[in-house]
């Protein structure tokens, strides 16, 4: 497919809806620096569905204007889950972070300005592109740094693609007492994995508290079926995003490679 690159998440969406694009591929989180801000809120509002998963292996280079020494350099921009990346590199070399609107974007403000005491956090084609050199590469924090992407599109697919299959879903639980307990309940009893859960504020206010969850499984499975009911009666909410097949080296991270 022809890569077609966005400002923003919600113009990568707005994409899809519009049909100027078949698919998103959106950041969820990254191994070393955390969830990406915002996703969470973006996905259930989207009127996308998730039917694919991805997991990219990130590699970060240090690029300056030619001929720029790395003692040069006192500031490095790029997006600001990049630099949550790179913060052993920086502190050593005392290096102030800048945020920026994306990595390769980064890099063609750090060629247009062409100051060699600014850098970028980005990838070695970045530089290729806007004729940067590399003064570092792979300056990580961790050597298994890697990003979860969640590929999405206007229509769901339900088929079961692989025997390891995830479904992503979104919930609120009722005003009752013990209600998050009571309803994570149903996935313990019918020995459904649940790879994550994440809580978040909506609407502004502390009281309304919106889950994000992964779990293993495909929404036919009967313990998946049987646990999925046990959860709509505890919840005002619930909103299935989708299901997909894992990626093959899920199980590579989950074991620490």
């Amino acid at each position: 497919m022809e890569a077609l690159p966005c400002r923003t998440f919600e113009d990568v969406i707005e994409a899809v809806r519009s049909h100027q694009a078949d698919l998103a591929m959106l950041p969820v989180e990254n191994s070393t620096y955390g969830r990406v801000a915002d996703i969470h809120h973006l996905l259930p509002e989207s009127g996308l569905h998730i039917i694919d998963e991805a997991f990219v292996r990130v590699h970060i280079s240090l690029l300056a204007v030619p001929g720029t020494p790395l003692s040069q350099v006192r500031e490095a921009m790029s997006h600001t889950v990049l630099l949550g990346q790179c913060r052993g590199f920086l502190r050593q070399h005392g290096i102030r972070g800048v945020t920026g609107a994306d990595t390769a974007g980064s890099a063609k403000e750090v060629a247009a300005r062409g100051n060699p005491s600014l850098a970028a956090l980005a990838s070695p084609l970045a530089g290729e592109i806007y004729g940067l050199d590399r003064l570092a590469d792979q300056i990580e924090d961790r050597q298994n740094n890697t990003t979860r992407f969640l590929i999405m599109s206007r229509e769901p697919d339900f088929a079961r693609r692989s025997d390891n299959m995830l479904t992503s879903f979104v919930f609120r639980v009722r005003n009752i007492p013990a209600a998050l307990y009571k309803a994570m309940g149903g996935f313990a009893t019918n020995g459904v994995n649940m790879t994550k859960l994440e809580s978040y504020m909506v609407d502004g206010v502390f009281t309304a508290t919106q889950f994000y969850a992964d779990v293993e499984g495909h929404p036919e499975d009967p313990a998946l079926q049987r646990a999925l009911e046990e959860l709509r009666y505890f919840t005002s909410m619930l909103n299935i995003l989708g299901t997909y097949p894992a990626d093959p080296l899920r199980a590579t991270q989950q074991n620490g490679g």
